[in-house]
């Protein structure tokens, strides 16, 4: 338990990535594999949305000191890094239920060999 407290938010989006990452790279499955590039797309956008956030920073709404004020541009950047990652899912979903329903499978090896024949 004491090695839970220890990791940090970056470390656990870095975390989250490579498994995504180790996913997307063993997964037979073509429903796997897109949840897998969803789950790399979440820790890269935790990475980059939590990096360089300082402790005792606040969101910058009216009323905050700028002095504890969180920069918002890497927050605004990572909105629409989700929008982009949502839009890129939902085109691999179309693209699956596509090649599914043609293919009438879900595995990786059987769809290269039918697409070859």
């Amino acid at each position: 338990m004491a090695f839970i407290n220890t990791i940090g938010i970056s470390e656990l989006a870095i975390a989250l990535f490579f498994i995504g990452l180790f996913g997307a790279m063993t997964q037979r499955n073509i429903m796997k594999t897109i949840m897998s590039v969803g789950i790399m797309d979440m820790g890269a956008i935790l990475y980059f949305a939590m990096s360089n956030l300082p402790e005792q920073a606040r969101p910058p709404i009216s009323g905050t000191p700028v002095d504890v004020m969180a920069d918002p541009v890497p927050q605004a950047l990572m909105i629409t890094a989700i929008v982009i990652g949502v839009s890129v899912i939902a085109m691999c979903l179309a693209m699956y239920m596509r090649v599914a329903y043609r293919y009438r499978t879900a595995e990786w090896n059987i769809l290269c060999s039918r697409v070859e024949k």
